[in-house]
């Protein structure tokens, strides 16, 4: 299949890239293989192919939930780069206006 020159185009305008004609030209060459070979991989025959989410078998990928004690709040507030009182100190992320 080939790709004409306003789909190159479209596709740059997507990508907001300025393309100098020889570029344009490249990129349309390139995309033209591209589209070749996926034609090329749509021809297989998948008819027998089962649909998968993954090629190996997962059994469980999630771990059970475990409750367990979390860092005492005060360690958390030392091991911090910066802190005052009970409080952790970071960089302001808001302007005010």
């Amino acid at each position: 299949m080939s790709i004409d020159k306003r789909t190159v185009d479209h596709v740059a305008a997507l990508a907001r890239i300025a393309l100098s004609d020889a570029e344009r030209e490249q990129l349309r060459d390139q995309l033209s293989a591209i589209l070749e070979h996926i034609n090329v991989i749509n021809e297989a025959d998948t008819s027998q192919v089962p649909a998968t989410a993954h090629i190996l078998p997962i059994d469980t990928i999630m771990r059970p939930d475990q409750s367990r004690p979390s860092m005492p709040a005060q360690t958390l507030i030392e091991r911090a780069p910066a802190h005052e009182d009970n409080y952790i100190r970071v960089r302001a992320v808001l302007d005010n206006e």
